[in-house]
């Protein structure tokens, strides 16, 4: 690695600088764009199929299902084995699933029910997914890279996932039909597991090894599993700034996901006569605000009070919603949408930089697949309950009520975990020439 590459890349490409995080990068980004492809094209192959809303609500419920209950999971194996591994087989599971219904599908022989399995599939892999690669991270990259990694993966994923992916599916399908754009998607999936094998194996420090968190017994099976993830409760509990942020961020999803996911398009009907293309536009501008947030971080030093600019952020970051309740024109909702993306997404690059530089490599797995499951756990219940709380109070009491009431709690949290003293004591300022070697690399 030649030392003088900082100097000739700005603080948000440092990272790469580095073959395995090149290659770790490529993968990402090819395993987002096949994610992408497939949440287009599984709805309309379930259309293609004769399937109504109920079948579409069977084939996306199951995928977040599997989601759910495989993250935490996830989180174990990824503190036990290697975390390159589980990559590279999770690449494998999609690429047989969406090839599977992709060649069905062309040969006429698909059926719904291999559409829900294979959508299943898709959200196990989608869960296990998250804690491998946040615990490999920093394995690749030096600590002082870490934020500008995390924003870069920040920065594609609107892009590539929720932009550029379905926009070359819905192509494709209206070309076609959805059998090619499910191949495409599978063809993504080979390519991302190749960069993940063209890595060289990486070596960290993993649950039970020397150093890390001491076993008395050696543990096995189902019983393991369920101590190890008592371990990460049990870390939680015992980290204020960790509990606390999670706990909030319970709350932020309950408050604010139903409303996002669930009644922006009616208020658009409502106060605009928008239709579809209206609310695109309102999530092109989520995307938009998340992907400028993240470069942003990506381009900055750690804060020093990392804790407060976090919760600076995410404390208001619910508050656009007022404006989406009171919104009478369509450049308003955007607005509302863009600054939504800013506030929700630019944290998240210091969210995942804090646990990655402060949870012990031995936990990490599990403390992220933590992250992840409250990130969904409550989403369907804040989409349930979206819809019979508006015809209660009205669409615009909502979302004023929900852009509202996380901002005191956000306060609470950030003060009951005296979380300005724990920046203080817990300082992660950056060197300013960290040196550019891959660590902990065989």
């Amino acid at each position: 690695m030649n030392p003088s590459a900082e100097t000739r890349l700005p603080r948000a490409l440092l990272p790469f600088a580095r073959r395995q995080y090149r290659l770790l990068a490529s993968g990402l980004i090819l395993a987002m764009y096949a994610d992408g492809v497939w949440t287009i094209a599984v709805i309309w192959q379930v259309i293609a199929l004769g399937g109504g809303p109920g079948q579409v609500s069977l084939a996306t419920g199951v995928a977040a299902v599997g989601m759910l209950f495989s993250t935490l999971a996830g989180g174990v194996l990824a503190d036990r084995v290697s975390q390159r591994q589980i990559m590279i087989g999770l690449e494998i599971a999609k690429m047989v699933a969406f090839g599977a219904i992709g060649l069905a599908s062309v040969t006429g022989v698909l059926q719904l029910w291999h559409v829900v399995l294979a959508s299943l599939l898709g959200g196990i892999t989608t869960g296990m997914y998250y804690p491998a690669y946040s615990a490999l991270l920093p394995a690749i990259v030096a600590p002082s890279e870490l934020q500008a990694a995390n924003g870069i993966e920040g920065f594609f994923r609107p892009v590539v996932f929720q932009a550029v992916g379905p926009m070359i599916a819905g192509a494709v399908i209206g070309a076609w039909a959805p059998g090619p754009a499910v191949l495409m998607a599978a063809l993504a999936a080979i390519a991302s597991g190749v960069c993940y094998l063209w890595m060289a194996p990486v070596t960290a420090r993993r649950l039970g090894e020397a150093d890390d968190e001491p076993t008395s017994v050696e543990r096995t099976g189902a019983r393991r599993i369920v101590t190890d993830l008592a371990e990460g409760f049990v870390y939680m509990a015992r980290t204020p700034w960790l509990w606390g942020t999670l706990l909030f961020a319970c709350v932020l999803v309950l408050a604010t996901l139903g409303p996002i996911e669930v009644l922006v398009p009616f208020a658009l009907r409502e106060r605009v006569d928008g239709g579809a293309t209206q609310h695109a536009w309102v999530l092109a501008g989520f995307g938009l605000g998340a992907a400028a947030a993240s470069l942003v971080f990506a381009s900055i030093p750690m804060p020093r009070r990392y804790l407060t600019v976090m919760f600076s952020l995410w404390g208001f970051s619910s508050v656009p919603l007022v404006l989406m309740g009171l919104a009478d024109s369509t450049w308003m909702f955007i607005a509302a949408g863009v600054t939504l993306g800013i506030l929700f997404d630019g944290p998240m690059v210091v969210w995942g930089t804090l646990l990655q530089r402060r949870v012990p490599p031995a936990l990490l797995g599990r403390i992220a697949s933590l992250d992840f499951f409250v990130s969904v756990a409550l989403m369907p219940v804040s989409m349930a309950i979206a819809a019979p709380v508006s015809a209660a109070i009205g669409l615009t009491a909502t979302f004023v009520l929900a852009g509202l009431l996380p901002v005191p709690i956000a306060w609470a949290f950030y003060f009951a975990a005296r979380m300005w003293r724990d920046e203080i004591e817990n300082p992660l300022v950056d060197e300013d020439h960290p040196k550019l070697v891959d660590p902990a690399v065989s």
